[in-house]
């Protein structure tokens, strides 16, 4: 595949393509009334949706704003279901073939897998590895300060246009990445945010591994470790992070940044990772055991029945069954 997209907007833009993404982005969803709406009339949306990417015509509409609490408080800002097409398409037509490629093998997070659970286990093969040959090392764990609020469009855009040179591809970019207020912070929400956020780090990643030389690198998103022989070492790469950070991205690191022995193993993707064991955290078993309650709750008082119970539970079944916690599991799960 080249290197740079040149005149594949109108090569990838067809009817079938719209289709192909309207197919996708409804999947798990068609009992939505905007979807089942849309359903009615898809031909036509999807013919409609086609003249105005053709003729470059297309608008990104506004957005319904909530707010989140879990696992903390987020500002959710979502597309009508029309763009959300567009976003499906142009991140599997040009952004995941085109980009994916370029980025580290050790950047996780919303890329096909390379998941929490990849992650997880990769970093923990290192700390055997380092075990044997390092015995004793340092680890540098990094936090980016409100990571999706802060990324500069205007960056963003840049590094887009550095592989880009596809007038018509550039102009559904910026209608996308400046959808939204501010000359900071993309849409969370937006299919296409979450590629926007691993293609603006891949700033990073590459400076990490091929200008600082940092072997034992680990990046899911905008949380990342980096394993060193010395202290020494963690911190004066620490400092080479914060500028580089700070000049090219615009991009601070938070309060959580710290460097610590790796006796203490650390906290990545949700899970308490040393070499012997991978736990899950201490706040997740809290919020396990808060939803198994609930439930049993519920079988006891007749709103639901063991089966239905258990689909609520799909998501907790996911990421407990990489950890050891046998005990716990036997113990919770009795419905």
């Amino acid at each position: 595949m080249p290197k740079t997209i040149r005149n594949e907007f109108n090569k990838k833009l067809s009817y079938e393509s719209l289709m192909q993404a309207h197919k996708l982005s409804k999947k798990g969803k068609g009992y939505r009334k905007e979807i089942i709406l849309f359903n009615l009339k898809q031909e036509e949306y999807i013919i409609w949706l086609y003249g105005r990417l053709k003729d470059g015509t297309y608008k990104h509409s506004g957005y319904t704003t909530f707010y989140v609490t879990e696992p903390k408080l987020r500002k959710i800002e979502k597309s009508i279901y029309l763009d959300r097409i567009v976003h499906r398409w142009v991140v599997d037509n040009f952004l995941e073939p085109y980009f994916v490629p370029t980025f580290i093998s050790t950047s996780y997070a919303c890329l096909k897998k390379r998941g929490m659970h990849k992650a997880c286990i990769d970093v923990q093969n290192a700390m055997i590895h380092l075990e044997r040959t390092w015995k004793k090392y340092y680890i540098l764990k990094m936090d980016i300060r409100k990571y999706f609020q802060n990324i500069n469009k205007d960056i963003l855009y840049q590094i887009l246009v550095r592989k880009i040179q596809d007038n018509k591809l550039l102009w559904l970019l910026r209608e996308i990445i400046y959808s939204n207020e501010g000359k900071t912070g993309l849409a969370i929400g937006n299919y296409t945010s979450q590629m926007f956020a691993n293609i603006y780090l891949n700033e990073l990643d590459q400076y990490i591994k091929h200008v600082l030389h940092c072997r034992y690198y680990f990046r899911y998103l905008d949380d990342s470790i980096i394993m060193f022989q010395n202290k020494e070492e963690a911190k004066q790469n620490l400092e080479e992070i914060k500028k580089f950070l700070l000049d090219n991205l615009e991009l601070e690191l938070n309060e959580k940044t710290q460097i610590f022995k790796n006796a203490q193993g650390v906290n990545f993707c949700g899970y308490k990772i040393n070499p012997h064991r991978l736990k899950i955290r201490d706040k997740g078993k809290r919020k396990l055991k808060k939803k198994i309650k609930e439930l049993k709750y519920k079988i006891k008082i007749g709103e639901l029945n063991n089966k239905q119970a258990k689909q609520y539970l799909c998501g907790h079944f996911g990421y407990i069954k990489y950890a050891n916690i046998k005990n716990l599991t036997q113990k919770l799960f009795e419905i």
